[in-house]
């Protein structure tokens, strides 16, 4: 009888993590990555502080994702010292659009090209500080309706270069782990995005927002307050992304940088045939790529909009968003980790379908329940942070479940891939549910559509094995 934890065995699940491989060429194969790049990381102590290294740069992330994006600057922008309400919601919905549509066609061949260059870090250091370089400048962006437009570009462009970084930081997991510690160390930068944003939101909050006279004697006079708190963020992000472009080394993977060179439009060409193959080959993946970019983007919108609808419909002061944000990311942080074993146990395609449904439940509650204030967005808005957690990890646990042995890298990049190039969808969605109800709130029935529809593509995807 063949060993069932053997990655040799052909009726191996594929939760079941690889047997303790030592020699190099058998964990490589595994993942499908060069006998060379996991001789980099099989260094114990050197790994140690490279995976540290490289999960700061998440814990720093949240300046941008928690702060900018969805608590701080972009209620700051909705506020009606910038328009009409209603109007701006809808603005700030559009600006986010145009991003996502150029991150739909930028994104896709971004971490190609960084990999044939052999220049992952390099881009990932560029990137990451013209983000840095955005948020600085919100500092100019004062609260007046002149100042919309700025304030708009700051964030739509902040997105766009917070994705390309995202690529390459994505990229860099399998150059400070191996094929067995993967999964753990992938967490442990999630989680590092969850307590980070904590932390800084805290920060942000005692020591801006909520005294009258904060630190160094800002005031919210002319938004001060939230202006300064971007200068925070800003260096924030910028110091804990230095680690990882020291203490992680580049990797030049010698299959990648030896492809051929192309130019900028044959890039589409060679993912287009990347893309038929695995049609052809592995149709069942593909669709499940789809459904799940589609509620991925749903999942985001709730981050990003949640914020926006607590202070423009609820009546949140900006201190009690953060206070919400707050308990947003401990609920999120605590469900991820605790439904991981259901996840074990039950399948992922279950955990999805459940989350999906409270997630579309809890949104139909907000909307439908919206005149009765703030305890409807605490015990509802928190219900969609419970579900959204889960929705995310497991659906990179059942991607790993489909993917054939040897084709990891490719399919999870395509998986990255996909989620991008729908990137616009919930921001359209909210942004036109706004126009056409003409009050924010209708924003929620948008986010809801693009959930439900991710839900609708994903009940007919097999929840099948990989061939091992």
């Amino acid at each position: 009888m063949t060993d069932p934890q053997s990655p040799r065995s052909p009726e191996a699940p594929r939760n079941y993590p690889p047997s303790h491989l030592t020699p190099p060429d058998g964990a490589a194969a595994t993942i499908g990555v060069g006998t060379g790049q996991v001789e980099t990381v099989t260094d114990t102590g050197a790994r140690k502080g490279r995976i540290l290294a490289w999960g700061l740069w998440d814990w720093g992330s949240a300046a941008f994702n928690a702060v900018v994006t969805t608590f701080v600057f972009t209620v700051y922008l909705t506020s009606e010292s910038f328009g009409p309400k209603g109007t701006v919601e809808a603005q700030l919905g559009w600006a986010l659009a145009i991003a996502g549509l150029l991150i739909a066609v930028l994104a896709p061949i971004t971490g190609q090209r960084s990999d044939t260059s052999g220049r992952r870090k390099l881009w990932l250091a560029v990137n990451t500080f013209i983000v840095v370089a955005m948020t600085l400048a919100m500092f100019f962006v004062l609260p007046a309706p002149e100042y919309l437009m700025l304030g708009l570009f700051l964030v739509a462009a902040g997105n766009v270069f917070f994705e390309f970084a995202g690529v390459n930081y994505n990229a860099m997991l399998v150059q400070v782990s191996t094929p067995r510690s993967i999964g753990k160390v992938s967490g442990f930068g999630w989680g590092m995005g969850y307590v980070g944003g904590i932390v800084l939101l805290l920060i942000v909050y005692f020591g801006f927002i909520q005294p009258e006279v904060g630190l160094f004697g800002v005031t919210g006079d002319d938004g001060m307050d939230v202006r300064v708190t971007m200068l925070v963020s800003a260096l924030w992000f910028g110091l804990f992304a230095l680690p990882v472009l020291f203490a992680v080394p580049e990797y030049r993977n010698p299959a990648a940088v030896e492809r051929e060179k192309i130019g900028f439009f044959a890039s589409y060409a060679r993912l287009g045939r990347d893309i038929k193959r695995l049609w052809n080959e592995q149709r069942n993946t593909v669709w499940f790529l789809l459904a799940s970019a589609v509620f991925r983007d749903g999942l985001a919108g709730v981050f990003t909009f949640g914020g926006v609808l607590a202070a423009s419909v609820f009546g949140f002061s900006a201190g009690e968003v953060i206070i919400f944000a707050i308990a947003a990311n401990i609920v999120a942080g605590i469900s991820t980790i605790a439904v991981g074993a259901l996840d074990d146990r039950l399948g992922a395609k279950p955990v999805i379908m459940t989350a999906l449904v409270g997630l579309v439940v809890s949104g139909l509650l907000v909307f439908f329940l919206h005149d009765g204030g703030q305890i409807v967005f605490w015990t509802a808005g928190l219900a969609l942070c419970l579900f959204v957690g889960p929705a995310q990890s497991a659906s990179r646990t059942f991607l790993a479940r489909l993917i054939p042995a040897g084709h990891e890298g490719e399919v999870f990049g395509l998986y990255a891939t996909t989620g991008r190039a729908v990137s616009f969808l919930a921001p359209t969605a909210f942004a036109l549910f706004v126009t056409i109800g003409g009050e924010p709130y209708f924003g929620i029935l948008g986010i809801v559509l693009v959930i439900a529809l991710g839900l609708a593509l994903l009940i007919p995807v097999k929840a099948t094995v990989r061939a091992t």
